[in-house]
């Protein structure tokens, strides 16, 4: 049996490993449909694990989750989205405006799990390496690690969608996390009840895909 530190024998990750990869990279999408089913509570204990595996500045691990099961509190999260995004919809005008009013941009009336997730600004994990330097660092390891349970679900059928339209404040109180708990992200989860390679957003002309050379230069 192999012991921390010793020298392992990578695996190999062939030319149908990396076709299905990048097959999975382009079925991940944001869901905002969900099926009422259920899913297993040891599935998203598995899932949660799993986002575990995500690097993190200094090895300090600041995710911390929080499964919200209660229905009062699932319903004082619901207001605060439809309080949040009709004040987001008063930054559009005209045809924007019309397009914005339409789009499906939350799964919490139907979603059969629901994830907060935040990052531990005062962790005493990893001493501060990297972070004392860019304290954002941590957050950004938050979001690394909610990318891998993105994924991770994929492999299992299960959907994810990122509600940002919540005021981070408003979910702190709500859920009654500690004060040095930074509000990261609000995650529905479960089965789509359809599935699109293509993101929604570019489905409904919201935004198109942009051509990845735009975004590079060279120095």
């Amino acid at each position: 049996m192999a012991r921390v530190g010793d020298l392992c024998r990578p695996p190999v990750f062939d030319v149908a490993f990396r076709e299905k990869l990048e097959q999975l990279f382009l079925w991940r999408r944001d869901v905002r449909r969900f099926r009422t089913d259920q899913v297993d509570n040891k599935l998203i204990e598995e899932l949660i694990a799993t986002s575990a595996l995500a690097p993190s500045v200094g090895n300090s691990q600041p995710w911390r989750f929080v499964n919200v099961a209660d229905p009062n509190r699932r319903a004082t999260i619901r207001a605060n989205f439809e309080t949040t995004n009709a004040d987001a919809l008063g930054n559009y005008s005209g045809e924007r405006a019309k397009l914005y009013a339409t789009l499906k941009l939350d799964g919490l009336d139907k979603a059969p799990v629901q994830l907060a997730v935040f990052s531990a600004t005062q962790t005493p994990h990893g001493h501060g390496l990297g972070s004392r330097t860019m304290p954002e660092t941590l957050a950004y390891s938050v979001v690394g690690a909610i990318q891998t349970l993105w994924l991770a679900a994929r492999t299992q059928g299960i959907g994810v969608g990122w509600v940002s339209i919540l005021d981070p404040t408003d979910v702190t109180g709500t859920l009654d996390v500690p004060d040095t708990w930074q509000f990261i992200a609000y995650l529905c989860i479960g089965y789509p009840e359809e599935e699109h390679m293509d993101p929604e957003l570019v489905r409904t002309e919201w935004q198109a895909r942009v051509d990845i050379s735009k975004f590079m230069v060279q120095r």
